[in-house]
């Protein structure tokens, strides 16, 4: 594999990845501005633009934008995260130029048609209701609010209805203007791809983009709170989240092992006490996430109302057991988890650019996999039995319930089962 890297005059970074033996490539923008970048008037409307991007240019119809990637087999598509938005696409090997031409023609040229924002607008707001409905994701948002209130990082990505029904056009070229700057815009691509040739295509498209002011991330402050929103379901849906390491902090492959480990797979402690012993629930699992100054160690189930008192304490009890007992097997698995997760991931093109604009978005550079995976090696079992006793007795914690949930224990409750 061969990682190249250009900066523009301009200061938007090219990193490409030639994969010998593949006949397709992938390949896109990732923009550095995502929800957290929004104002709290503007909640929802990096999601909103992004939409916005397929609805036609000053060159090329909605339809015409979908023609010209799918009349070569290809796909194009695009999504919204708290740091990042991305527009992407994969295509064959000739058709590289195409879908960079498209890609830039989406960014740098949308009409914003009025008629065409009220159509994304009830699409949207679809969108919202659809998740609202949804406990295991409207669940994470709750979390997401409850870990970080009154901040950035605690708002929805697709915004509250009553946002998204307000926004103007000028609203939407507002955040264009600020936010699709050059220097948060990333290239990147991988597979069949030439990186010369890709320079000289994004000279010739984002060479005349002018650099503009950006402005600050807001601090994040993890802070602990607990959402209950009681609701006939079947299910009773409860969601976890404690402090973790932020994505520069080398504690974050420990944070992740130990997730894992916890409940990363059908071998995980969580899984194997809660499900397969207990059978307690069908869906359980933990999960660690990072962000450029924070982070958080994320833990979900769904049970039954009357098991979910038992869940929970069961739940606190392995937390609590981790950081006293987690074996060097359990460390060495959740390693080669980790590990394999990562190397069988990185066989697809798609995969592998979009690894490539996030470590540039973190660092700066593109660390060979060997270092990654040395740093994964690095982890000892003392290290993640540390990370998990900070995070029983210092870390906050955050908790969201929804459904049959009245008598659930809350985080006092479950403060206390930790410290038993």
């Amino acid at each position: 594999m061969t990682v190249q890297i250009h900066t523009l005059d301009n200061g938007l970074r090219i990193v490409t990845e030639h994969m010998p033996g593949l006949q397709s490539a992938a390949l896109g923008v990732w923009v550095t501005a995502g929800g957290r970048n929004e104002r709290p008037e503007q909640n929802g409307i990096a999601h909103f633009l992004e939409h916005m991007a397929f609805k036609g240019t000053k060159r090329r119809s909605a339809l015409q934008i979908a023609e010209a990637i799918e009349d070569v087999g290809g796909y194009i598509n695009a999504y919204t995260s708290r740091e990042t938005t991305a527009y992407y696409a994969r295509v064959l090997e000739n058709d590289v130029p195409l879908a960079l031409d498209v890609i830039a023609d989406i960014l740098l040229n949308p009409v914003l048609e009025p008629g065409e924002i009220e159509v994304e607008r009830g699409v949207i707001l679809q969108e919202i209701g659809q998740a609202l409905d949804t406990p295991d994701d409207v669940i994470f948002d709750w979390l997401q609010e409850e870990a970080y209130p009154g901040q950035a990082l605690g708002r929805t990505i697709l915004g509250p209805s009553e946002r998204v029904s307000a926004f103007t056009r000028d609203d939407l070229q507002g955040f264009l203007a600020e936010h699709y700057g050059p220097e948060q815009m990333i290239l990147s691509a991988a597979g069949a791809v030439d990186h010369d040739a890709i320079v000289r295509a994004a000279e010739a498209l984002f060479g005349g983009l002018a650099r503009r002011s950006t402005r600050p991330l807001e601090p994040a402050t993890f802070t602990e709170g607990e959402r209950r929103v009681v609701k006939s379901l079947e299910q009773a849906h409860l969601a976890l989240g404690f402090e973790a390491p932020d994505y520069g902090d080398p504690g974050i492959y420990a944070a992740q092992i130990y997730a894992n480990a916890l409940g990363g797979g059908m071998s995980s402690r969580l899984f194997q006490e809660i499900r397969e012993k207990r059978g307690l629930c069908y869906t359980i699992f933990a999960q660690a996430g990072a962000y450029a100054d924070s982070g958080m160690m994320t833990i979900y189930a769904g049970t039954s109302a009357d098991q979910l008192g038992a869940l929970t304490s069961l739940t606190a009890d392995e937390l609590a057991r981790a950081a006293t007992d987690i074996s060097p097997e359990e460390v060495a698995r959740a390693r080669a988890q980790m590990k394999g997760g990562m190397l069988m991931g990185l066989e697809s093109p798609t995969n592998r650019a979009e690894r490539l604009a996030r470590v540039i978005q973190i660092w700066g550079r593109v660390p060979e996999l060997s270092e990654i995976v040395e740093r994964i090696d690095s982890v000892t079992t003392g290290d993640v039995r540390a990370y998990a006793e900070q995070l029983v007795t210092a870390s906050p914690v955050a908790m969201a319930l929804y459904g049959p949930v009245e008598g659930a224990p809350g985080i006092e409750g479950l403060r206390r089962r930790l410290a038993a």
